[in-house]
């Protein structure tokens, strides 16, 4: 290889430096090919430079490389101007979040609530009444021994058969094992999770992660619960009680002769809280917000209505679309409905369940069979901090897509800890079971629904692309009775989504997170469901969460306001 030769000044002197962008390279150190590096030796420094360099003769010029050299002695080697000639690849990538232990605890709820789904149920269903084997025994030897061509038992059955199907499949945490998916199911959803995490995943990882998280048996916000309630005992209290037990003068202290079997730890204190002493608190995986929101999309009023043409009861209104309705005591739908209507009197009515909305999450229900509410306990804020909460992580999203910028995750974590003391604020009274009884009665109403009979009369529109099988129904029942144009699908997002999103921020252990990663890990891990709801409430209520208003404020208006408000824009169209 040839280097361009010294170059002389005229007249055969020097004539001062080069100017200072003029660039002196030194001789390259020899390659052994001519696609190798090149590299120029400096005194203090080694410049590299990617070939290939073309031998050649006297007069070859070096090759224009990716990066500017310099040389320290110019005098020796001639200046050259080095000029970039390729495209220099730059990455910059997304900035990564620590991983915290609640990510098994959300893995685990998402696992739960969605073995919950219509889909489960109506298979669990299917197998139960179609005689099967692989039925639970006690609902096997039920089935054999009912008649179910007749009176109640068939509809008892199915009612029995839901509440077994939510006592297997409803996530209620004692031990990994029955959180996580089984190993059959686990690599199924194992890519899923994979790319929510960023990082592998084996099925042994994640029980021990979700064992070290819950420790002994307890979520730390339930320990946290039953420590505020707990007075924990000092050295000197027990070594103030020890000193009344001593023998007073050869005789049993009064307060040995009380509580003879204080010292024995076999024997239950009559004092101790029944609840805290029976064990661990094991909580489980649902929320009322899925009821909410399907009662908003019109699935208690659909099967209300064909339950008043069923017992030959004319709807309100001067229309009867449901004039036809006429279902053959030889299929089983028949019998169903009749067992189902008179079980009302042991279902929840609409005023009871909207009670509890109101209670738990400050929402309202609009319509004549809940005039002149009065409840006790409102909780008006929630609605404001949840969508405060959203409107922040739209942000949070935003900034995270930015590989420029380091999204800032404690206004995310703020948030959450707001959201998570206001649901605390309404678990309270009826939290516990009317969830789970609402559950139950909407479950076998979505079944019903389903069925054959009613698609047949009913007809709707085939090439809808529906989630579940129920849907199309409403759909038409909705259309039929001026409910609204809207989708059933996005109320069922909504519902679905929100319990994911809500237990989730309920039983971690907000309250005392400092870290923004755990925030940060949050929101991403939850991309898809909050992506959903946000799009699903803006096409039931046209409210855009992401977005505030002129003087910055987030859109809190009840949801049932802003469902009635479009739905008389509709009829004034």
């Amino acid at each position: 290889m040839a280097y361009p030769k010294k170059r002389t000044p005229a007249g055969g002197g020097r004539e001062g430096k080069e100017p200072p962008d003029e660039l002196a390279v030194p001789k390259p150190a020899a390659a052994e090919s001519d696609t190798e590096i090149q590299r120029f030796n400096f005194p203090d420094q080694t410049v590299a430079v990617q070939g290939p360099f073309p031998g050649g003769g006297e007069g070859d010029s070096l090759p224009s490389p990716p990066v500017r050299v310099a040389g320290p002695d110019e005098a020796e080697w001639p200046p050259v101007r080095v000029e970039p000639t390729g495209v220099a690849r730059v990455s910059l990538q997304r900035s990564m979040a620590n991983p915290t232990g609640d990510q098994a605890l959300w893995l685990a709820i998402r696992e739960k609530t969605n073995v919950m789904g219509f889909s489960w149920y109506e298979r669990f269903i299917d197998r139960v009444l179609s005689r099967e084997k692989r039925v639970p025994p006690h609902l096997q030897e039920r089935r054999d021994k009912s008649q179910l061509a007749y009176g109640v038992d068939a509809y008892q059955l199915l009612k029995a058969a839901t509440e077994a199907f939510l006592i297997f499949k409803c996530g209620v945490l004692r031990t990994p094992d029955q959180f996580l998916p089984a190993e059959k199911r686990f690599p199924k959803v194992r890519t899923q999770e994979e790319a929510r995490l960023g990082r592998s995943l084996t099925l042994d990882e994640v029980r021990a992660e979700l064992s070290t998280y819950i420790g002994a048996g307890n979520l730390p916000y339930i320990d946290r619960l039953l420590s505020s309630v707990t007075d924990p005992v000092t050295d000197d209290e027990d070594a103030e009680t020890e000193n009344q037990l001593l023998p007073l003068g050869g005789q049993a202290s009064p307060l040995a002769q009380i509580i003879p079997a204080l010292d024995r730890p076999d024997v239950p204190s009559p004092f101790d809280d029944t609840l805290l002493g029976a064990g661990p608190f094991y909580p489980l995986m649902l929320e009322l917000l899925w009821s909410y929101w399907h009662e908003e999309g019109m699935l208690v009023q659909a099967i209300n209505a064909i339950s008043l043409r069923f017992q030959n009861k004319r709807l309100p209104g001067e229309s009867n679309p449901l004039a036809n309705l006429e279902l053959s005591p030889l299929r089983p739908l028949s019998n169903l409905l009749w067992g189902y209507i008179q079980d009302e009197p042991f279902r929840l009515t609409v005023s009871r369940r909207a009670y509890e909305y109101s209670h738990q999450y400050g929402l309202s229900l609009v319509g004549r069979a809940v005039p002149g509410m009065r409840p006790a306990d409102h909780r008006s804020k929630f609605l404001e901090a949840f969508h405060s909460l959203l409107h922040q992580v739209a942000v949070f999203y935003k900034e995270d897509s930015d590989t420029t910028v380091i999204a800032n995750g404690f206004p995310l974590l703020n948030s959450l800890k707001e959201v998570h003391m206001l649901l605390a604020e309404g678990a309270h009274n009826q939290f516990g079971d009317l969830p789970w009884t609402a559950r139950v009665e909407m479950l076998i109403q979505q079944w019903l629904l389903s069925r054959r009979e009613l698609r047949d009369f009913l007809g709707g529109r085939p090439m809808v692309p529906y989630k579940e099988p129920w849907m199309g129904q409403v759909d038409t029942l909705r259309r039929m009775f001026g409910w609204g144009d809207t989708p059933v699908t996005h109320f069922r997002d909504l519902g679905t989504f929100g319990e994911q999103i809500l237990l989730s921020i309920r039983y971690a252990d907000w309250i005392n997170v400092d870290d923004e990663d755990a925030a940060k890990n949050w929101a991403r891990y939850w991309k898809p469901e909050i992506q959903g709801y946000v799009h699903a409430y803006r096409a039931v209520t046209g409210i855009d969460l992401t977005t505030a208003d002129m003087n910055k404020q987030i859109n809190s208006t009840p949801p049932s306001v802003l469902l009635q408000r479009r739905i008389g824009q509709r009829g004034a169209r």
